[in-house]
This record gives structure tokens, C-alpha cells and sequence, in this order.
């Protein structure tokens, strides 16, 4: 029976996982809430964007941006060891905002709906 989705989307949802345990355990992103919301991965699997959500303040925001981009190297060796694949593909990771934008248009809509 043939898988309905390709692979990159498979191979897509595994990195998610693994790169969640293993930020987990990244001893310097003590602060705020660290949330992988999605990975985007390019059909070749060589390029792996990784989105992440930080629940916390702006300067939370700030440290966990500067420690992942310091970390990229150990969690892609890392991804590398937990994974069996050809190549380990080349991570980014990219701040993900769509629950902050989520969370004004409710309180837009809440201020509309009040002022009626």
C-alpha cells in the first residue's frame, strides 16, 4: 500500500520530535517556554527550517534567538546521532509569531464586539 504524503513530510515530523527532546535538554534555555511549532523541510531533505515559539518576555525571546543560533551546530550533531539518515540535513531556525498576531486580532475583535 503506498504512503499517501511524501517523504520529506514524514522524515519532516520525526525532526520535530527529535529536535523537541533534544532542546529539552539544552541547560542554557531556562528561561520562557520553548515550543517547536513546525518544521519545513525541502524534498532533496538538505534543508530543514525549524519553527519555534518562545512563551515569555522580549528579553526571553531575545536569549532563547541567541542560544539556538550558538546551539545550531551541537543540535544538528546531535539530530545527526539520534537519526539514521544520509546526510543530516542543515538546520535554521526561524521565530514563529502566529500565536502572538492570533492572540491581537482576538483582542481586536473582543474591543469591537465591546464597543457594540
Amino acid at each position: 500500500m503506498p504512503l499517501s504524503y511524501k517523504r520529506s513530510t514524514r522524515v519532516g515530523a520525526l525532526i520535530k520530535e527529535t529536535v523537541s527532546d533534544i532542546i529539552r535538554d539544552i541547560r542554557e534555555l531556562n528561561v520562557g517556554l520553548v515550543t517547536i511549532m513546525g518544521v519545513k523541510l525541502t524534498d532533496d531533505l538538505l534543508t530543514c527550517r525549524i519553527f519555534y515559539s518562545v512563551f515569555g518576555s522580549d528579553e526571553d525571546k531575545k536569549n532563547v534567538a541567541n542560544v539556538l543560533k550558538d546551539k545550531t551546530k551541537d543540535v544538528r550533531h546531535a539530530l545527526a546521532v539520534k537519526l539514521n539518515l544520509r546526510r543530516t540535513p542543515t538546520i535554521e531556525f526561524v521565530y514563529d509569531d502566529s500565536n502572538e498576531n492570533a492572540s491581537k486580532v482576538f483582542d481586536i475583535l473582543d474591543k469591537i464586539k465591546s464597543e457594540e
